[in-house]
């Protein structure tokens, strides 16, 4: 690899900065126009759900934002605050320190930081495959509670009550025992917003195409739907003089640039914060990649895994260093972008300097603005997320994979978040290992006419009575060796005219010890009752293996080609196994 392609490898800006021209500026600066109108609103609701500031909101999307242009992959992906990763900071950061102190800022910002270490280091390490540790049925329940959770969290700002708790039915308990203290003037602002961003969201588009503008016109007017809302909101809340009704305002946003912040560097609070920092890399990054990859195979572009776990990894150090929290590549804001004509990384950075230069200018114009606005903005947001078709295909689908899924959708409710992604890898693994260790085998004859071998009970076959062929469709491990075992000598016990015994191996893909010593086992014994053992279609790499061992020199038969050959060689009665050879007493099988 020459010199150049290295570097473009770990600094993509490198790889499509060279064909950067006019055109493409153009495309980058109106999605990054549009995305910087709908990340406003966005990054500041975000904060408030995580519990910090809204201007920390602004925080996170300034320098991740330019991080990722650099080193990530995704030419359309947009990077910043996101719902799930924002409740996460929020139950991470509230063990730590209580909602609104330094310490609580402290904390979140820390997490970023470790978070940013993390996804750094599995990406040099090439590590990217540790995500596929959560299932999609795992990943589905947990959006899917957290949606839950984040919509019911935020019904106290739109009925302006003080309700508290960090599981779902505390939430509810909290909002029932506080009904009576609702604040009629915040309902008068929060639920016509509701109504609004739920109506732009579904009817704002086919309202404006029938005015005559353009598909693509109305959408991107609809995304907009939010800064209206916050437009007229403020204005509500000055010209009635709402706050001094009751009505939860944002009050002083800190107006500049992103203060310079060293993350906390305390051993106490790393090793508290060191677990929820894992669990949210792994699922910022499964869910950046996923949505990356959906873009990208939209336009027939690749991303790398491995360098976005190093684009996201920079992004949340720079968030960190920025006084900001966690970030991941959203979503909605991606497809926005996407949609809006990005055309490279940069419309990130154009967009970095959008929030910048409303950080500088437009902050103190957010000083009347309703926390209900962003709490409505919030609720519409994240209940798009809640899936209700998944559980059903589920129990068409797989019971198994429906029981991960509502197992991380009840954990996540009733114990919080970090618990349910465990709970969820949990039994995701508890499952794979059931599975793995009770393989699906089959008994197979030759299907008249061809040389294809099928399950004997699927389909009408040729069989014989002194030849057993066993297809084995998993790869034979210590979960299911003893399985196999148990398997192979209890079919050549019911069958006492049987002479050989064929293992289909065409679904092996690995034999490790374990399966190694069940196949000597196997072949002792059957070799002891005068029955051959033979194998066929196996695997290259896994005859490697083999012949590694004394299983192929001490084999009481033979290993065929294909099993339409050992068929065909065997079918005569008069062939006689070979006797055992008899190495087996030093190796503890006797």
């Amino acid at each position: 690899m020459r010199p150049h392609s290295r570097m473009a490898a770990f600094f993509p800006i490198l790889a499509w900065g060279r064909s950067y021209d006019r055109a493409v500026l153009t495309s980058d600066l109106m999605a990054a126009v549009i995305v910087t109108i709908m990340l406003i609103p966005q990054s500041l609701a975000y904060a408030m759900l995580a519990g910090l500031p809204p201007v920390v909101g602004l925080y996170a999307s300034i320098m991740p934002l330019v991080l990722y242009a650099i080193f990530g992959t995704s030419r359309t992906l947009a990077v910043g605050p996101v719902a799930v990763i924002s409740l996460m900071t929020a139950s991470a950061a509230s063990a730590v320190a209580p909602v609104g102190t330094p310490e609580y800022l402290e904390a979140a910002v820390t997490l970023a930081a470790l978070s940013g270490v993390m996804l750094t280091l599995l990406g040099l390490l090439r590590l990217g495959f540790l995500a596929n540790l959560l299932s999609h049925p795992v990943i589905s329940g947990f959006i899917t509670a957290s949606g839950i959770l984040i919509a019911t969290s935020q019904l106290k700002h739109i009925l302006g009550v003080r309700a508290e708790g960090e599981t779902w039915p505390a939430m509810l308990h909290g909002l029932v025992s506080d009904l009576g203290a609702i604040n009629p003037a915040t309902v008068a602002i929060g639920i016509p917003v509701l109504a609004f961003l739920f109506w732009v969201r579904k009817g704002l588009k086919p309202a404006l195409q029938g005015l005559g503008m353009s598909a693509r016109a109305a959408d991107m007017s609809a995304k907009a739907g939010p800064v209206v809302a916050v437009a007229l909101t403020i204005l509500a809340v000055i010209g009635l003089d709402l706050g001094n009704r009751g009505v939860a305002v944002v009050g002083a946003v800190p107006q500049g640039l992103p203060p310079f912040t060293v993350p906390s560097a305390d051993p106490a609070l790393i090793a508290q914060l060191w677990v929820p920092a894992l669990l949210i890399s792994i699922i910022g990054f499964v869910e950046s990649v996923s949505v990356a990859q959906t873009l990208a195979a939209k336009r027939r572009q690749r991303i790398s895994p491995d360098q976005e776990l190093i684009g996201l990894g920079a992004s949340n150090i720079a968030s960190a260093l920025s006084g900001g929290y966690p970030v991941t590549g959203g979503f909605a804001r991606s497809v926005v972008n996407f949609d809006a004509g990005a055309q490279t990384p940069a419309a990130g950075a154009f967009t970095a300097v959008g929030i910048a230069l409303a950080s500088l200018y437009l902050t103190p114009l957010l000083f009347h603005l309703p926390v209900a606005t962003l709490a409505a903005t919030i609720i519409v947001a994240v209940l798009s997320l809640v899936d209700f078709k998944t559980p059903r295909q589920l129990w068409a689908y797989s019971k198994a994979d429906l029981a991960a899924h509502a197992a991380t959708i009840i954990v996540t409710l009733l114990a919080g978040v970090e618990l349910g992604v465990i709970a969820g890898v949990v039994v995701g693994l508890l499952l794979y290992l059931w599975r793995a260790s009770r393989p699906h085998a089959a008994i197979v004859g030759r299907v008249p006419g061809t040389g294809h071998f099928r399950n004997v009970e699927r389909h009408a076959v040729i069989t014989l009575p002194h030849l057993l062929a066993l297809r084995i469709d998993e790869s034979l491990t210590y979960l299911n060796a003893r399985w196999l075992e148990e398997y192979v000598l209890e079919l050549v016990a019911e069958r006492p005219q049987l002479r050989h015994v064929v293992l289909m191996f065409s679904a092996v893909n690995a034999v490790d010890a374990s399966g190694l010593e069940s196949l000597e086992a196997i072949n002792h014994r059957l070799g002891e009752a005068g029955v051959g053992l033979h194998l066929s279609e196996v695997k290259g790499p896994v005859m490697d293996r083999l012949h590694r061992s004394h299983l192929i020199e001490e084999l009481n038969g033979r290993v065929f080609l294909s099993q339409d050959h050992a068929f065909a060689e065997l079918a005569d009665d008069t062939v006689v196994p070979p006797p055992p050879v008899d190495h087996y007493e030093a190796r503890g099988f006797i």
